[in-house]
């Protein structure tokens, strides 16, 4: 455990990579930085570095939202809009709102830090090269152009196939977030895109962890589609049933199905990532795969869902046309 001196040291760095590394702040931006109680030390931080920079700089701390893709409330959301830099570290992730959404189209450059804590904040991913990883990213990206066809197969059980659109990889989560209208997680470090609607069929077997949970039981989920049509694997599953359940009550009839739509498939680039328990980190775990079950509309999709989910698959095999990317977790580009 660290002292109190030497954690505050750890949280300044920190918090001045945010603000001069990653969003390379500059004096004259309005910035919005958004906390809740439960990661108020954090927003605290960036706060006193982005402060030394410019006067322009505004803690808002609002109440926690109930789970992830919850949207702020309105005022939050207008002040989203207004601003050069928002910078958002809560509980639950803004990254798939309409806020965020609106706020990238008004020109706001935006990073999220959804689930941080301080050994998140001080640790592990977020010590990474920020600039090197930038450049990891760009490489592999190019791997990806022109190629279509998915397979992802693990020794747990997952055997899935889905299409992707080779023009809709985002490549913007590197940790560097300087032009207006992008978006990123810190820590950052991950490849991404949205599965092509009604492509995907398979299984898919989570065993690293789902929804910042470690998983002792393997979860199961049966896609047709692109849709799950089942989910096994003990005490979790049941609550990934019921809370989905709960959410596809809040929507018409006709969408209610949409929850269940396999919303976002990514793999992790950060070298310094842990698999700890918090999506934030365990999805940007280099060897790793993930999968998010629920809304796609701020990747170009059709599900407005309410609820965007990811489990984090360890070891995969994965195949993109007759590329290997990964073969049992071990990085093959």
């Amino acid at each position: 455990m660290l002292d109190d001196d030497k954690l505050e040291k750890k949280l300044r760095a920190s918090a001045r990579m945010v603000v001069r590394t990653c969003m390379q702040m500059r004096s004259y931006e309005n910035t919005l930085i958004i906390t809740d109680p439960h990661t108020s030390q954090v927003g605290q931080a960036i706060y006193e570095q982005a402060s030394l920079i410019s006067e322009r700089v505004l803690l808002l701390m609002m109440p926690p939202t109930h789970q992830h893709g919850d949207e702020p409330p309105g005022a939050v959301a207008e002040l989203m809009r207004k601003q050069q830099i928002v910078i958002a570290p809560t509980r639950y992730s803004l990254t798939h709102t309409r806020a965020t959404r609106i706020a990238r189209n008004e020109g706001a450059r935006i990073a999220t830090l959804p689930g941080i804590t301080l050994d998140i904040f001080t640790e592990g991913g977020m010590t990474a090269d920020f600039a090197r990883l930038k450049d990891s990213i760009t490489k592999v990206g190019s791997l990806l152009k022109r190629r279509r066809q998915v397979k992802v197969t693990s020794e747990s059980g997952t055997d899935l196939d889905f299409e992707v659109e080779h023009r809709k990889w985002k490549l913007e989560d590197n940790g560097i977030c300087n032009r207006p209208s992008q978006v990123t997680n810190l820590p950052a470090g991950k490849i991404f895109t949205m599965p092509i609607e009604g492509t995907m069929n398979g299984k898919l077997v989570i065993d690293g962890s789902w929804d910042s949970t470690l998983l002792e039981q393997p979860v199961i989920f049966h896609v047709e589609d692109g849709l799950v049509t089942d989910v096994e694997g003990g005490a979790m599953a049941d609550k990934i049933k019921e809370t989905y359940e709960l959410a596809s009550d809040q929507l018409k009839p006709k969408e209610k199905d949409s929850v269940w739509t396999v919303a976002e498939f990514g793999f992790g680039m950060n070298p310094k990532a842990r698999l700890i328990g918090n999506v934030l980190e365990d999805e940007k775990v280099k060897g790793t795969c993930y999968f998010a079950i629920g809304d796609n509309s701020t990747l170009g999709g059709s599900a407005h869902a309410k609820i965007h989910v990811t489990g984090v698959m360890r070891e995969p095999t994965v195949h993109l046309d007759e590329t290997v990317l990964l073969q049992a977790g071990e990085v093959t580009y």
